[in-house]
This record gives C-alpha cells, sequence and structure tokens, in this order.
C-alpha cells in the first residue's frame, strides 16, 4: 500500500487539487509541503493533533516537512471557523507562544539535518511594503471570489473587519515565498483552510507560472458532527502543565463507541490490518479499543513512561470493580433545566453530597471527576446528550457511580 493509499484509508483526505500529481509526489518522497500553525495559545491543543501526526507519516515515507509558525499571521487572526474577531495578541505573546509551539513540535517531527524546517512567517510579513502589496499582489485577487469563500461567507452577516479579510492574502503570500525561498511544492492543512489554500496555488501560477498543489485533511470531528478535542473544562492540550497526562488519556479513554475506531484509524501509527480487526469488537472489547487508543496517543504526546503511568491510574480507578459492576444511579430528566444540569445539583442528585455547599467544597478542592476528569469550574453544565454514553461521577477517593437517564 502506498503512503497516499493509506492516507485514503485512514480516512484523513478530505480535497485535493491534482489527485495524480499529489500522488507522485508523496509516494516517492518528493513532497517538500508545509502546514501553518497560528501561535493563538501557549500550547498546541489536539486540533493541532491530525496535523502533526500527518507531517510525521509524511516524514517517515521520505518527504520533506516544514511547520509555519504565524508570528506575522497571528497578529491579523485567521476568521475560519469563527463567529466573532479573535482577540489581538501583543508581539511578545506571539513569540512566546512561538517558543512553545517549538518544544512540543519536536516530539513528532524530525528536524535534525535539514530532515524539517521551522519557518517563521514574520521574517517576511513584517518587513512587506504596503503599496508594495496592493501592486505586486492585489491584481491576483478579487474581492468577488474572495468574498465567495467559506471561511468569509459565514461572517458577512455579523460583520468582516478589514483586518481579518486580509488574511487570506498573506496565507497565500506565504505559500509563494515558500515556494520561491525553500521550494515548497505543496501545502496541507484543515478542510476549513481550502480557500485560502487556493489562493496560494493560484498566486503561484499567476507570478511564477509554475503549478503547487494543496491537499485538506478532514476535521476531526464525533459522531454528532462536532470538533473533538473539547472539555467540559476546555481545550485538551499537549502541554502537561495544561492538559496532564492523566487526563489527556482519560479523554481517549472516554470517547464514544461510535468514535473509537476512527480515531485509532486518523491518529495512531497502529497497522491499519490490526485496527480492521477491531471492526467486530463490540461490548466489552470495545473499552479495550480505547484503552489502546488512550495509551497509544498518551505515548505519542507524552511518552512511554506517562502512557503506562497513565494507564495504571485509569484501571487503578476501578480497582473496585469494572464499570459494569460500578453502583449506578437513575435520575429523572425532569431535573434538568432548558441549560442541563449543574454540577453541583448533579452531586447532590447523584446521592454523593448531602447539599450543593458540600458539592461546591469538593470541586472547589479538587475532589470531583467527570470520567476521570476533574472539575475545577462549580458553573460546569452538562447536557442530556452527555449522558448517551458511559458517564462516571466520582467524589473523592471512594464515592463513585455510573449514572443513567430515566
Amino acid at each position: 500500500m502506498t503512503i497516499y493509499d493509506e492516507l485514503v484509508a485512514r480516512g484523513l483526505i478530505a480535497q485535493v487539487t491534482d489527485e495524480e500529481e499529489i500522488k507522485e509526489l508523496i509516494n516517492h518522497g518528493k513532497a517538500t509541503f508545509y502546514i501553518g500553525f497560528d501561535p493563538t495559545a501557549d500550547s498546541l491543543h489536539v486540533g493541532h493533533f491530525m496535523a502533526l501526526c500527518l507531517m510525521k507519516r509524511l516524514q517517515m515515507a521520505g518527504n520533506k516537512p516544514s511547520a509555519l509558525l504565524g508570528g506575522g499571521t497571528g497578529l491579523i487572526g485567521d476568521p475560519s471557523g469563527r463567529s466573532d474577531m479573535r482577540q489581538m495578541m501583543t508581539k511578545e505573546t506571539i513569540d512566546y507562544n512561538i517558543e512553545c509551539f517549538k518544544k512540543q513540535m519536536s516530539r513528532f517531527i524530525d528536524f535534525s539535518d535539514g530532515k524539517a524546517l521551522m519557518v517563521n512567517n514574520a521574517d517576511w510579513l513584517m518587513e512587506l511594503n504596503y503599496v508594495e502589496v496592493l501592486r505586486e499582489i492585489g491584481p491576483h485577487f478579487t474581492v468577488n471570489r474572495m468574498l465567495a469563500a467559506e471561511c468569509y461567507k459565514q461572517r458577512m452577516e455579523k460583520g468582516l473587519s478589514f483586518l481579518e479579510f486580509n488574511y487570506m492574502i498573506m496565507q497565500s503570500y506565504d505559500f509563494f515565498r515558500l515556494y520561491e525561498d525553500y521550494g515548497c511544492n505543496m501545502e496541507f492543512g484543515g478542510d476549513d483552510q481550502w480557500s485560502n489554500m487556493l489562493g496560494g496555488t493560484e498566486l503561484i501560477r499567476r507570478k511564477l507560472g509554475k503549478n503547487a498543489y494543496a491537499m485538506t485533511i478532514n476535521l476531526l470531528l464525533n459522531s454528532e458532527g462536532k470538533k473533538m478535542g473539547k472539555t467540559q473544562s476546555g481545550a485538551v492540550w499537549l502541554d502537561p502543565e495544561k492538559t496532564s497526562p492523566y487526563e489527556f488519556y482519560q479523554y481517549w479513554r472516554n470517547v464514544s463507541d461510535s468514535d473509537v475506531l476512527k480515531c485509532l484509524r486518523m491518529l495512531t501509527f497502529l497497522p491499519l490490518e490490526q485496527i480492521d480487526e477491531m471492526d467486530c469488537w463490540e461490548g466489552a472489547k470495545l473499552n479495550d479499543a480505547k484503552d489502546i487508543l488512550a495509551y497509544e496517543l498518551t505515548k505519542l504526546v507524552h511518552g512511554e513512561e506517562e502512557a503506562e503511568q497513565a494507564s495504571k491510574s485509569s484501571k487503578a480507578l476501578f480497582s473496585q470493580g469494572s464499570a459494569d459492576n460500578m453502583p449506578m444511579v437513575e435520575i429523572e430528566q425532569t431535573v434538568f433545566s432548558e441549560n442541563g444540569i449543574g454540577i453541583l445539583q448533579l452531586l447532590v442528585e447523584a446521592g454523593l453530597a448531602t447539599s450543593k455547599n458540600e458539592a461546591r467544597r469538593a470541586v472547589e478542592q479538587g475532589g470531583v471527576s467527570v470520567n476521570g476528569e476533574k472539575m475545577e469550574d462549580v458553573k460546569v453544565m452538562f447536557l442530556e446528550s452527555d449522558f448517551a454514553e458511559e458517564f462516571i461521577l466520582r467524589k473523592g477517593k471512594k464515592k463513585f457511580c455510573k449514572i443513567h437517564l430515566l
């Protein structure tokens, strides 16, 4: 199986510009490709995970990855997938975030001996002259075509700032510069970046008369069509100081039955033949698949030692018996408000706290978890859909139960 065929079999590829040319390049290790990362926080998160795994896969197949850090575009903010304008960051914050990204990326990509590049687009974007950009780049973009892009259409009703409107041009110029300066012939990214990526291939064609290529990967969505990588407490980070290896492990251990095999295919490096054998697994065997998923991803991000420890801690959580033998509490759906049910009320309804004040103290002291994830906000709300899969509530070391809605 070629590397391109494997990407297809794993469900990774969404759209490509020129399939045959892209196959030829990546199957024969001729692709010099890049993926952009805007430093919007001081840690990469699960949303970046797919891109990093793709870079690792393609590097293993002999291709050369480039990680483009958005020191320049981060000052503008990508409007893709946003209902409002991103909070503007200072250059100092962006520079700090970039340094954090560099350390985390090195766990996935081998940057030694020129095997990969790490480039900051501030190196050229911050030097641009506005009038020169208008004259040299502006004629190659039509406003009509830009406004037709999905990333802009969804913002038009609420208002799209001129600042954000320039993002597509900046990203396209990035590809142009990477092509000229580093021989980068391909851009990869999330499927929500398609319009921006086409802008880059078109700019290279118009300015240089050369062909460049773009390929998007499917976004990591759960079976309900929602982006994965979010919990009640916020994003799932790759930085162990923001999301501990144990919490990271538990996130993947608690994915729904309908998502576990998809995640194994898209994110792990296990052979497809091994994953295909799990297609017929049901019931408790699916929990084994979740353990494999959680272990493999934790090992990839945090190392084997942390993965082993997280696995032991997870199993110790249920040392008094499996989840199947755990005490079950049934809760009437009538206790839910329009916004769901709060963690404090849930603890009381489940009989793990005698009052909301006791429940509040338990949460504030860090003694409450849901499916292994520590609850840190006393205002956390849960929807009925959160209880569709296994829902295990724990208070302290000895009080825990599985909750079922009536």
